[in-house]
C-alpha cells in the first residue's frame, strides 16, 4: 500500500493505493495520527485502491470522529470494487462520494 498525504490550509487530502486491509489499515492509521489535528475536512483518492475491508472501513469512522464531522470526510476517484464494499456495508450513505 502506498499512502500519499497533503495539506492545504484545514484540509488534509490523502491519496491510497492498493489494499486497505487488516494488515494495512493500522499503517494508514498511523499516518494520519499526527496530521488530523486543526483538520476541518479530509479528502480520500481512492482512485488507485484495489480493495478496502472492514479494517479500512474502521479507519475512516476514526477520522469522521477525530474530526467530529461526517461529512468532513470527503471520497473521491472510488474504484467499483471499492463503491461495492462501500455499497453493502451503507457506506454509501455515511459519507460523501464524489
Amino acid at each position: 500500500m502506498n499512502i500519499s498525504i497533503t495539506k492545504n490550509g484545514t484540509e488534509l487530502n490523502v491519496a491510497v493505493e492498493g489494499r486497505l486491509d487488516t494488515l494495512t489499515s493500522p499503517e494508514l492509521e498511523e499516518k494520519l495520527e499526527d496530521e488530523l489535528d486543526g483538520m476541518e475536512k479530509v479528502v480520500f483518492d481512492f482512485g488507485k485502491l484495489e480493495y478496502i475491508s472492514s479494517a479500512g472501513l474502521r479507519v475512516l469512522v476514526g477520522v469522521a470522529q477525530e474530526i467530529d464531522d461526517e461529512e468532513g470526510v470527503i471520497i473521491r476517484n472510488i474504484t467499483d470494487p471499492v463503491r461495492d464494499v462501500f455499497d453493502v456495508t451503507g457506506f454509501t450513505d455515511a459519507f460523501v462520494i464524489e
